[in-house]
């Protein structure tokens, strides 16, 4: 029997509620069936739509027929075939594909309220993810901070502050205006989008402790600063998604304001503050509730009314900042997030710009996550766009690091078939962030050091970095022509290693860049630009005994881009008969070298 979601379902991914879903069933020849049954269920409700045969394939039969989902949600299905009084059930594999027995994983059907689309504008060319405090400075550096601005831009950050604590206050002082002055270097990265780490007022060097949403930090250039490198980068052909923090503030803020800095009076202060109903307390002032136990960061009740207006509010954060300039939000930590305050948050953005953009930070699969005991609805037509995409990052570092074909498959399958093809394509697809090790101290396969003093001073030898590299290279590779779009974290295409945070959050080494690096970069980015019809298309995967080949196609099938891995340690060849996607020429034979990867192009334009 054979069965690909990607390839004999569609529409292809999710579908919407009330739109017919073509099922495709192949069974051997020998096995010809009275009847080919879907079963679909949701939780105790359940319907079948009978597959008719329609056609011979090869040595086998299809079946094909329809099914139209009434209600939004996760569906679950299989297959059931009758043959001489015979039944034979049907789930799910490796790799998604049928195979038969009892009490097999069935498929997810992901059901949207409605089709609905995401902005185009995000689907093409590359994201690039700014540290705004690493990398680049110019202009006049306004430093009015605790703590101390580094002399040196090529200095490694601090790791620990006063009594040896992580405090995240040493600064370098990248700022909008040296974002500013390097935007046509992004241009020649392919880079259409900006994704800045916070920019807001905070007393930390990562700002995810907002001390006031409504100005912008004055070290990174105010207001002001944030206006003009949103109207820059559009002269650059770039839009800016900036990074809401909206599940806490800084313990350190206008609305806490545990250290006296503000001269409102912030909930820590008094219960007669206009924050005090914004924040809980188990036994006031010093015992409140937190993330993840960090007392710097007291978690926000998203119910109260003034927090909500703050935000959501007419003339509150989004309305300034999407006035400012900014084309979309990525939501940190959105399933910590209530669901009617995450609709609620969505709507807004998309009431101030029609073709916002809504990224949720999400590390597993997006449609199915369960977050305090409930299910998120990210993906129903009401709330996100698209969402961090760390599965394939994942699958990625497994092929690359462990050989791990099968499950790379599996993983990159699983997301895109339960994923709407909408979001998938705006979805980012990264190798690392400020969250992760760095992808080429992740690739290289040495062991971290004991102590963090250790790491922080730790490169890699001569033979590891050239290692790491070769593997770097082919990662990037997967990363630009898998769905979605591709999310580079600064740095990581001039070099820059580093182990966890805030190891990975070194400055970016202008004038010391690896230039071999960096120009694998710029051929991805021209890559992408010149086989965007492509890149918009499905995926499907190739069976082939060495090599893993996956293929992207147009939605009129005429241009199809393919990427083959050779995780082997020796070379292999494979007949073409297409064209280098890098250079455009033409390609019969194909030689892989070792731990490499190819993207070859057909057209039949």
């Amino acid at each position: 029997m054979y069965y690909d979601p990607l390839r004999d379902k569609t529409p292809y991914g999710a579908t919407a509620s009330g739109q017919p879903t073509t099922f495709r069933f192949t069974l051997p020849s020998a096995e010809k069936a009275d009847r080919v049954t879907v079963i679909l269920r949701r939780g105790t409700e359940e319907f079948r739509a009978d597959l008719r045969f329609a056609r011979f394939d090869g040595d086998g039969l299809v079946y094909e027929g329809a099914a139209s989902v009434p209600t939004a949600g996760l569906w679950y299905y299989r297959f059931e075939s009758v043959s001489g009084g015979r039944t034979t059930y049907y789930g799910r594999g490796k790799g998604g594909c049928a195979v038969a027995g009892e009490w097999l994983p069935e498929w997810q059907l992901t059901v949207t309220k409605r089709a609905y689309k995401t902005p185009d504008w995000a689907k093409s060319g590359v994201v690039y993810q700014i540290f705004a405090d690493r990398f680049a400075r110019a202009g006049e550096v306004r430093f009015c901070k605790k703590g101390r601005l580094h002399a040196d831009w090529y200095e490694l950050p601090d790791i620990a502050g006063e009594g040896q604590d992580y405090r995240a206050d040493d600064f370098f002082g990248g700022n909008a205006e040296g974002i500013i002055s390097r935007l046509s270097y992004l241009a020649g990265l392919g880079v259409t989008t900006l994704y800045l780490s916070p920019v807001f007022l905070s007393s930390s060097n990562h700002r995810y402790d907002t001390a006031d949403y409504m100005r912008g930090d004055e070290l990174f250039g105010g207001d002001e600063g944030i206006k003009k490198l949103c109207a820059e980068a559009r002269k650059h052909g770039m839009r800016v998604v900036l990074d809401g923090v909206f599940n806490h503030t800084g313990a350190d803020s206008v609305y806490f304001n545990k250290f006296g800095t503000f001269p409102g009076k912030g909930a820590y202060q008094g219960k007669d503050s206009p924050y005090y109903g914004w924040y809980t307390f188990y036994d006031y002032p010093d015992n409140y509730h937190c993330w993840w136990g960090s007392t710097v960061v007291p978690t926000v009740d998203k119910s109260a009314e003034g927090f909500r207006k703050l935000v959501c509010g007419k003339g509150g954060v989004i309305d300034k900042w999407t006035k400012a300039g900014a084309d979309g939000w990525r939501l940190d930590v959105v399933d910590e997030l209530p669901t009617d305050f995450t609709d609620l948050l969505c709507a807004k953005i998309r009431s101030a710009k029609k073709d916002a953009l809504v990224i949720g930070e999400v590390w597993e699969d997006a449609s199915d996550k369960i977050s305090y005991g409930t299910w998120r609805p990210y993906f129903m037509g009401d709330e996100l766009d698209g969402v961090m995409n760390y599965p394939f990052r994942r699958a990625i570092f497994d092929l690359i690091t462990k050989g791990d074909r099968e499950g790379f498959r599996d993983a990159v399958t699983l997301i895109a078939e339960h994923y709407p093809k909408e979001s998938m394509d705006v979805c980012f697809t990264l190798l690392g962030s400020h969250d992760t090790v760095r992808a080429l101290t992740a690739l290289s396969g040495v062991d971290a050091p004991y102590t963090k003093e250790e790491r922080r001073g730790y490169r890699l030898s001569d033979e590891y970095y050239a290692f790491a590299k070769l593997r770097l290279k082919a990662a990037a590779i997967l990363q630009y022509t898998l769905p979605g779009v591709p999310c580079v974290y600064y740095g990581d295409e001039a070099g820059v290693q580093g182990f966890e945070d805030p190891l990975n959050r070194g400055t970016y080494p202008w004038g010391r860049e690896d230039d071999d690096l960096l120009g694998h970069y710029r051929a991805l980015g021209e890559l992408r630009r010149r086989n965007a019809n492509a890149l918009r298309g499905t995926l499907r995967f190739a069976e082939d005994d060495e090599l893993t080949v996956f293929e992207r196609v147009s939605e009129d099938g005429k241009d199809v881009l393919r990427t083959l891995y050779n995780p082997c340690f020796h070379a292999v060849c494979r007949e073409v008969n297409a064209c280098d996607a890098f250079t455009g020429e033409g390609v019969d034979t194909l030689w892989i070298p070792p731990l490499s990867a190819c993207v070859v192009a057909f057209s039949a334009r």
